[in-house]
C-alpha cells in the first residue's frame, strides 16, 4: 500500500491554484507555503500541514489532504521544511525531525497578521512527529488558536522507527531517501559552498550514518543517537492538552505500531490513537466510491477531526 500510494498519480481538479507564500522563521531561514483561502478567510478555520522526509507541500497527500479539506470549508497552508520544494537556496542550514520553531512562527504570523483566530495542525511521519511535539510543547496555554492537532503515521520514537527501516527488507526505501538526501546536499553546495563538506558524502547510504555527519552537528545534538532521544514528540507527549489524532498502521514498515502502546499516550485522555491492520506508510487507501469518494480515507479521518475540534 506505500509503494501503491508514492506511486499513483492523483487528479485534483476541485483544488484551486494555491498562493505562494514566504514566511522569514531565522535570520537566515525562509520557507515557502502553498496556500488555499477561503473566500472570508478570517472566518475559516486553517488547516497547517507538514510533510515527512524528503517531502514537499507538493506530495500526494499533501495535495490529497488539501483538497479534501478546502472542500469541507479550512484554509489550508501546505508547509514546506526548510530546503523542500526546491528552496535550498532559502535557507543556509537543513530541517530536522523535530523542528517546531518554524510551524510555531508560521502560525503567529498567520494569527497577527492574517487576523486568523482557529487552527488546526496536521503532520505526516516526520511532520507527525513535529505535530505530536508541538502539541506537547504548547501544553495548554501558548497559542490557544491552534485548537486541535492530527498525525499519520508519526515517528514519535525516532530511534525505534530508524531500527525499522533499517530492516533488510526496507532496504529499498532508506536507499531511496538516502539518494534524496545526497542530491539535496550537491544542490546546498553549490548554493553555499563553504557551509558542509560533501567528501565522502556517495559513500552514506544509511538515515542514521547521515544525520550523524549533517543533522545531527548542524543542529547542535551530540551525533545521531541523542538527536532521536531529544527531537523524538515522546518526550514531550505526556504534556499533550489538546485534542489529538494519532493513525498509524500495523504493517508500517518504518513505525512500529508498538510505540503507540506507552504509557504517555495510552495515558493521555487528550490522544485518540487509531490503529488500523493495513495502511502501509502514509498511504491508507481503501476501495473508492464514483464521484464522491477517493479511497483516501486517513485525509477523510483528519478533515472530519479537525472540523469537530476546530468548529
Amino acid at each position: 500500500m506505500t509503494l501503491y500510494a508514492w506511486a499513483r498519480k492523483r487528479v485534483l481538479a476541485a483544488l484551486p491554484v494555491a498562493e505562494r507564500r514566504f514566511f522569514d522563521v531565522a535570520p537566515d531561514s525562509r520557507v515557502l507555503a502553498h496556500c488555499n483561502w477561503q473566500p472570508d478567510r478570517k472566518s475559516a478555520p486553517t488547516l497547517l500541514a507538514l510533510h515527512g522526509l524528503e517531502g514537499s507541500s507538493e506530495a500526494h497527500y499533501m495535495r490529497g489532504l488539501a483538497d479534501k479539506a478546502f472542500g469541507a470549508g479550512f484554509n489550508v497552508v501546505r508547509l514546506n521544511q526548510r530546503n523542500c520544494g526546491g528552496t535550498e537556496h532559502l535557507s543556509r542550514g537543513l530541517y530536522h525531525s523535530g523542528l517546531t520553531a518554524d510551524p510555531v512562527v508560521v502560525l503567529k504570523e498567520l494569527r497577527d497578521r492574517d487576523g486568523l483566530t482557529r487552527f488546526g495542525v496536521a503532520g505526516y511521519s516526520l511532520g507527525g512527529n513535529i505535530t505530536m511535539k508541538l502539541a506537547g510543547e504548547l501544553g495548554e496555554r501558548e497559542l490557544p488558536e491552534v485548537k486541535a492537532f492530527a498525525a499519520v503515521s508519526p515517528v514519535i520514537e525516532l530511534e525505534a522507527c530508524m531500527q525499522s527501516i533499517e530492516r533488510r527488507e526496507n532496504r529499498i526505501y532508506e536507499w531511496n531517501f538516502c539518494r534524496n538526501l545526497q542530491g539535496r546536499m550537491r544542490r546546498k553546495a553549490k548554493i553555499f559552498p563553504d557551509l558542509f563538506d560533501l567528501n565522502g558524502l556517495w559513500k552514506i547510504w544509511s538515515i542514521r550514518a547521515f544525520d550523524d555527519r549533517y543533522t545531527a552537528p548542524h543542529h547542535g545534538f551530540h551525533g545521531a543517537n541523542d538527536y532521536y532521544h531529544r527531537a523524538s514528540a515522546m518526550r514531550v507527549i505526556d504534556r499533550v492538552a489538546r485534542p489529538s489524532l494519532i493513525l498509524s498502521a500495523a504493517d508500517d514498515p518504518f513505525v512500529p505500531p508498538e510505540i503507540f502502546d506507552a504509557p504517555a499516550v495510552k495515558n493521555n485522555p487528550n490522544i485518540t490513537t487509531v490503529i488500523t491492520p493495513y495502511g502501509g506508510h502514509c498511504a491508507f487507501v481503501e476501495p473508492t466510491q464514483p464521484n464522491s469518494y477517493d479511497g483516501y480515507f486517513a485525509e477523510t479521518l483528519i478533515v472530519d477531526f479537525l472540523k469537530e475540534k476546530t468548529a
